[in-house]
Protein backbone atom coordinates (compact mmCIF):
# COMPACT_ATOMS: atom_id res chain seq x y z
CA UNK A 1 0.00 0.00 0.00
CA UNK A 2 2.88 2.39 0.83
CA UNK A 3 4.26 1.51 -2.25
CA UNK A 4 1.37 2.39 -4.31
CA UNK A 5 1.01 6.10 -2.33
CA UNK A 6 4.92 6.71 -3.43
CA UNK A 7 3.56 6.23 -6.94
CA UNK A 8 0.87 8.22 -7.17
CA UNK A 9 2.75 11.02 -5.47
CA UNK A 10 5.64 11.03 -7.52
CA UNK A 11 3.44 10.65 -10.42
CA UNK A 12 0.96 13.14 -9.33
CA UNK A 13 1.08 15.88 -12.57
CA UNK A 14 0.13 12.75 -14.47
CA UNK A 15 -2.69 11.82 -12.96
CA UNK A 16 -3.54 15.70 -12.49
CA UNK A 17 -3.71 15.42 -15.85
CA UNK A 18 -5.56 12.50 -16.91
CA UNK A 19 -8.13 13.41 -14.38
CA UNK A 20 -8.46 17.22 -16.06
CA UNK A 21 -8.47 15.39 -19.65
CA UNK A 22 -11.94 13.33 -18.75
CA UNK A 23 -13.65 15.97 -16.11
CA UNK A 24 -12.85 18.25 -19.95
CA UNK A 25 -14.17 15.55 -22.20
CA UNK A 26 -17.56 15.18 -19.81
CA UNK A 27 -18.65 18.79 -20.14
CA UNK A 28 -17.84 18.82 -23.99
CA UNK A 29 -19.92 15.69 -24.71
CA UNK A 30 -22.87 17.11 -21.95
CA UNK A 31 -22.99 20.66 -23.84
CA UNK A 32 -22.68 19.69 -27.04
CA UNK A 33 -25.56 18.18 -28.73
CA UNK A 34 -23.49 16.72 -31.95
CA UNK A 35 -20.53 15.22 -29.51
CA UNK A 36 -23.31 13.95 -27.46
CA UNK A 37 -25.21 11.85 -30.10
CA UNK A 38 -21.88 10.98 -31.56
CA UNK A 39 -20.52 9.03 -27.97
CA UNK A 40 -24.28 7.58 -27.51
CA UNK A 41 -23.58 6.01 -31.35
CA UNK A 42 -20.46 5.12 -30.31
CA UNK A 43 -20.89 4.27 -26.61
CA UNK A 44 -23.95 1.91 -28.21
CA UNK A 45 -22.02 0.17 -31.33
CA UNK A 46 -19.12 -0.65 -28.49
CA UNK A 47 -21.49 -1.98 -26.25
CA UNK A 48 -23.89 -3.75 -29.31
CA UNK A 49 -20.95 -5.57 -29.82
CA UNK A 50 -20.19 -6.96 -26.35
CA UNK A 51 -23.17 -8.06 -25.72
CA UNK A 52 -23.37 -9.96 -29.22
CA UNK A 53 -20.28 -12.05 -28.50
CA UNK A 54 -21.06 -12.50 -24.78
CA UNK A 55 -24.80 -13.59 -26.13
CA UNK A 56 -23.94 -15.71 -29.05
CA UNK A 57 -22.58 -18.04 -26.23
CA UNK A 58 -25.44 -17.96 -23.77
CA UNK A 59 -27.88 -18.45 -27.04
CA UNK A 60 -27.23 -22.50 -26.74
CA UNK A 61 -29.04 -22.69 -23.18
CA UNK A 62 -32.04 -20.61 -24.04
CA UNK A 63 -32.86 -22.84 -27.51
CA UNK A 64 -35.89 -25.12 -25.54
CA UNK A 65 -37.50 -21.92 -24.34
CA UNK A 66 -37.15 -19.97 -27.70
CA UNK A 67 -38.21 -23.25 -29.77
CA UNK A 68 -41.31 -23.74 -27.42
CA UNK A 69 -41.84 -19.35 -27.57
CA UNK A 70 -41.86 -20.11 -31.51
CA UNK A 71 -44.14 -22.92 -31.86
CA UNK A 72 -46.60 -21.42 -29.84
CA UNK A 73 -46.31 -18.30 -32.20
CA UNK A 74 -46.61 -20.08 -35.09
CA UNK A 75 -49.48 -21.86 -33.87
CA UNK A 76 -51.36 -18.77 -32.88
CA UNK A 77 -50.71 -17.07 -36.60
CA UNK A 78 -51.46 -20.53 -38.12
CA UNK A 79 -55.18 -20.32 -36.33
CA UNK A 80 -55.55 -16.70 -38.13
CA UNK A 81 -54.80 -17.42 -41.43
CA UNK A 82 -57.43 -18.04 -43.90
CA UNK A 83 -56.87 -22.09 -44.50
CA UNK A 84 -58.27 -22.51 -40.79
CA UNK A 85 -61.87 -21.07 -41.72
CA UNK A 86 -64.57 -23.43 -44.21
CA UNK A 87 -66.41 -21.54 -46.44
CA UNK A 88 -70.16 -21.32 -45.47
CA UNK A 89 -71.87 -19.80 -48.43
CA UNK A 90 -70.83 -21.42 -51.80
CA UNK A 91 -72.43 -18.69 -53.84
CA UNK A 92 -70.34 -17.78 -56.63
CA UNK A 93 -69.67 -13.91 -55.16
CA UNK A 94 -67.16 -10.41 -56.84
CA UNK A 95 -66.35 -8.38 -53.76
CA UNK A 96 -63.76 -5.00 -54.19
CA UNK A 97 -62.65 -5.12 -50.41
CA UNK A 98 -61.01 -2.36 -49.28
CA UNK A 99 -62.49 -1.73 -46.32
CA UNK A 100 -58.61 -3.21 -44.56
CA UNK A 101 -55.34 -0.85 -44.88
CA UNK A 102 -52.34 -1.83 -43.19
CA UNK A 103 -50.99 0.59 -41.15
CA UNK A 104 -48.35 -1.32 -39.03
CA UNK A 105 -45.60 -3.37 -39.68
CA UNK A 106 -43.65 -5.63 -37.67
CA UNK A 107 -39.52 -6.52 -37.64
CA UNK A 108 -38.52 -8.98 -35.32
CA UNK A 109 -35.01 -8.36 -33.46
CA UNK A 110 -33.24 -10.19 -30.72
CA UNK A 111 -32.68 -8.95 -27.37
CA UNK A 112 -28.99 -8.51 -26.36
CA UNK A 113 -28.71 -6.89 -23.22
CA UNK A 114 -31.89 -5.95 -20.69
CA UNK A 115 -32.20 -4.78 -17.01
CA UNK A 116 -34.51 -5.42 -14.62
CA UNK A 117 -33.52 -3.90 -11.28
CA UNK A 118 -33.34 -0.57 -12.09
CA UNK A 119 -35.68 3.03 -11.29
CA UNK A 120 -34.35 3.49 -15.16
CA UNK A 121 -34.43 -0.16 -17.02
CA UNK A 122 -33.30 -0.07 -20.69
CA UNK A 123 -32.79 -2.76 -23.59
CA UNK A 124 -30.29 -3.46 -26.10
CA UNK A 125 -31.65 -5.13 -28.93
CA UNK A 126 -29.13 -6.03 -32.35
CA UNK A 127 -31.56 -3.92 -35.39
CA UNK A 128 -30.88 0.04 -36.00
CA UNK A 129 -30.51 2.64 -38.46
CA UNK A 130 -29.79 0.17 -41.26
CA UNK A 131 -32.88 -2.03 -40.60
CA UNK A 132 -35.07 0.92 -40.69
CA UNK A 133 -35.39 1.10 -37.26
CA UNK A 134 -36.50 4.83 -36.08
CA UNK A 135 -36.99 6.17 -32.91
CA UNK A 136 -40.26 6.53 -30.94
CA UNK A 137 -41.08 3.01 -32.57
CA UNK A 138 -42.93 0.56 -30.08
CA UNK A 139 -41.22 -2.66 -28.83
CA UNK A 140 -43.86 -5.79 -28.18
CA UNK A 141 -43.61 -9.36 -28.01
CA UNK A 142 -46.14 -11.81 -28.68
CA UNK A 143 -47.01 -11.57 -24.52
CA UNK A 144 -47.57 -7.47 -24.90
CA UNK A 145 -45.76 -3.95 -24.52
CA UNK A 146 -42.36 -4.49 -23.63
CA UNK A 147 -41.44 -0.22 -24.27
CA UNK A 148 -40.22 2.37 -26.70
CA UNK A 149 -37.11 2.99 -28.99
CA UNK A 150 -35.28 5.79 -27.26
CA UNK A 151 -31.84 5.89 -29.68
CA UNK A 152 -30.32 4.30 -32.71
CA UNK A 153 -27.57 3.21 -33.98
CA UNK A 154 -26.28 2.11 -37.50
CA UNK A 155 -26.99 -1.87 -36.34
CA UNK A 156 -28.45 -1.62 -32.63
CA UNK A 157 -31.61 0.34 -30.74
CA UNK A 158 -31.87 1.36 -27.36
CA UNK A 159 -34.99 0.83 -25.94
CA UNK A 160 -36.35 2.44 -22.82
CA UNK A 161 -38.30 -0.46 -21.26
CA UNK A 162 -41.95 -0.40 -19.62
CA UNK A 163 -39.94 -1.00 -16.18
CA UNK A 164 -38.68 2.52 -16.86
CA UNK A 165 -40.25 5.68 -14.72
CA UNK A 166 -39.33 8.31 -17.34
CA UNK A 167 -42.32 6.29 -19.49
CA UNK A 168 -45.68 6.54 -19.56
CA UNK A 169 -48.17 4.27 -21.84
CA UNK A 170 -51.23 4.92 -22.85
CA UNK A 171 -54.03 2.11 -21.50
CA UNK A 172 -57.20 1.15 -21.23
CA UNK A 173 -59.53 -1.60 -19.19
CA UNK A 174 -60.87 -3.77 -21.79
CA UNK A 175 -64.23 -4.29 -20.20
CA UNK A 176 -65.18 -0.80 -19.75
CA UNK A 177 -62.65 1.03 -22.32
CA UNK A 178 -61.57 3.57 -19.21
CA UNK A 179 -58.59 5.26 -20.56
CA UNK A 180 -55.38 5.88 -17.77
CA UNK A 181 -51.66 5.67 -17.84
CA UNK A 182 -49.12 2.82 -17.30
CA UNK A 183 -46.10 3.75 -15.33
CA UNK A 184 -43.58 1.65 -13.00
CA UNK A 185 -42.96 2.39 -9.57
CA UNK A 186 -39.97 0.94 -9.41
CA UNK A 187 -40.17 -2.07 -6.83
CA UNK A 188 -41.48 -4.91 -8.87
CA UNK A 189 -40.63 -5.74 -12.23
CA UNK A 190 -44.00 -7.69 -12.07
CA UNK A 191 -46.16 -4.70 -11.72
CA UNK A 192 -46.96 -1.51 -13.13
CA UNK A 193 -49.69 1.09 -12.07
CA UNK A 194 -52.27 2.52 -13.67
CA UNK A 195 -53.58 5.92 -13.17
CA UNK A 196 -56.00 8.37 -13.90
CA UNK A 197 -59.25 5.82 -14.14
CA UNK A 198 -62.70 7.56 -12.99
CA UNK A 199 -64.17 6.79 -9.61
CA UNK A 200 -67.11 5.77 -11.45
CA UNK A 201 -65.51 3.30 -13.68
CA UNK A 202 -66.84 -0.18 -12.91
CA UNK A 203 -63.95 -3.15 -13.10
CA UNK A 204 -62.59 -6.26 -11.00
CA UNK A 205 -60.06 -8.14 -10.39
CA UNK A 206 -58.60 -10.23 -13.35
CA UNK A 207 -60.00 -7.78 -16.04
CA UNK A 208 -57.25 -7.03 -18.96
CA UNK A 209 -55.21 -3.74 -19.45
CA UNK A 210 -54.60 -3.51 -23.18
CA UNK A 211 -52.87 -0.83 -25.46
CA UNK A 212 -55.33 2.07 -25.73
CA UNK A 213 -54.58 2.86 -29.67
CA UNK A 214 -54.56 6.56 -28.78
CA UNK A 215 -51.19 7.36 -29.35
CA UNK A 216 -48.94 7.20 -32.37
CA UNK A 217 -46.31 4.23 -31.30
CA UNK A 218 -48.73 1.19 -30.30
CA UNK A 219 -51.76 -0.41 -32.04
CA UNK A 220 -54.98 -0.85 -30.05
CA UNK A 221 -55.31 -3.82 -27.74
CA UNK A 222 -51.86 -5.04 -27.26
CA UNK A 223 -51.91 -6.96 -24.20
CA UNK A 224 -50.00 -5.29 -20.95
CA UNK A 225 -51.35 -6.68 -18.01
CA UNK A 226 -54.26 -7.84 -15.72
CA UNK A 227 -55.49 -5.93 -12.98
CA UNK A 228 -54.38 -7.14 -9.20
CA UNK A 229 -55.32 -4.88 -7.30
CA UNK A 230 -57.04 -1.46 -6.37
CA UNK A 231 -57.50 2.01 -4.31
CA UNK A 232 -59.24 5.26 -3.94
CA UNK A 233 -57.89 7.77 -1.32
CA UNK A 234 -60.74 9.91 0.59
CA UNK A 235 -61.13 13.17 -1.53
CA UNK A 236 -59.90 11.39 -4.51
CA UNK A 237 -61.94 10.95 -7.95
CA UNK A 238 -59.47 8.77 -9.99
CA UNK A 239 -58.44 4.90 -8.73
CA UNK A 240 -54.90 3.59 -8.71
CA UNK A 241 -54.62 0.14 -9.68
CA UNK A 242 -52.14 -2.28 -9.53
CA UNK A 243 -51.64 -4.62 -12.90
CA UNK A 244 -49.58 -7.30 -13.60
CA UNK A 245 -47.22 -7.40 -16.90
CA UNK A 246 -48.04 -9.99 -18.98
CA UNK A 247 -44.66 -10.30 -20.18
CA UNK A 248 -41.41 -11.56 -18.16
CA UNK A 249 -39.43 -8.93 -18.62
CA UNK A 250 -36.57 -11.46 -17.29
CA UNK A 251 -36.60 -13.41 -19.72
CA UNK A 252 -36.66 -11.64 -23.03
CA UNK A 253 -35.34 -13.04 -26.01
CA UNK A 254 -37.52 -11.82 -29.22
CA UNK A 255 -38.93 -8.69 -29.74
CA UNK A 256 -41.19 -7.17 -32.38
CA UNK A 257 -40.16 -3.50 -33.37
CA UNK A 258 -43.94 -2.03 -34.54
CA UNK A 259 -43.46 0.70 -37.56
CA UNK A 260 -46.57 2.77 -38.16
CA UNK A 261 -46.84 3.44 -41.68
CA UNK A 262 -49.33 6.39 -41.28
CA UNK A 263 -47.38 8.26 -38.69
CA UNK A 264 -46.15 10.86 -40.68
CA UNK A 265 -49.73 11.74 -42.23
CA UNK A 266 -50.72 11.85 -38.53
CA UNK A 267 -48.12 14.00 -37.63
CA UNK A 268 -48.59 16.54 -39.96
CA UNK A 269 -52.50 16.46 -39.37
CA UNK A 270 -51.94 17.01 -35.45
CA UNK A 271 -49.59 19.85 -35.89
CA UNK A 272 -51.29 21.48 -38.64
CA UNK A 273 -54.40 21.68 -36.00
CA UNK A 274 -52.30 23.28 -32.92
CA UNK A 275 -50.92 26.34 -35.75
CA UNK A 276 -54.86 27.22 -36.24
Amino acid sequence: MKNLFVFVWRNYYFFLFLLLEVFSFTLLIRHNNYQHADFINFTTRISGNINQSYQDITDYFNLKKVNKQLAEENTRLHAQTLKSFIIENMHETSVKDTVYKQQFQYLTAKVISNTVNKATNYILINKGSKDGIQRDMGVITSEGVVGVVKDVSENFSYVISVLNKKLKVSARIKRNNQCGSITWNGVDYHICTLEDIPSHAIFKKGDLVISSGNSLIFPEGISIGTITDYEIKNGESFYVLKVKLAVDFNSLNYVYIVKNLMKDEQIKLINATKDE
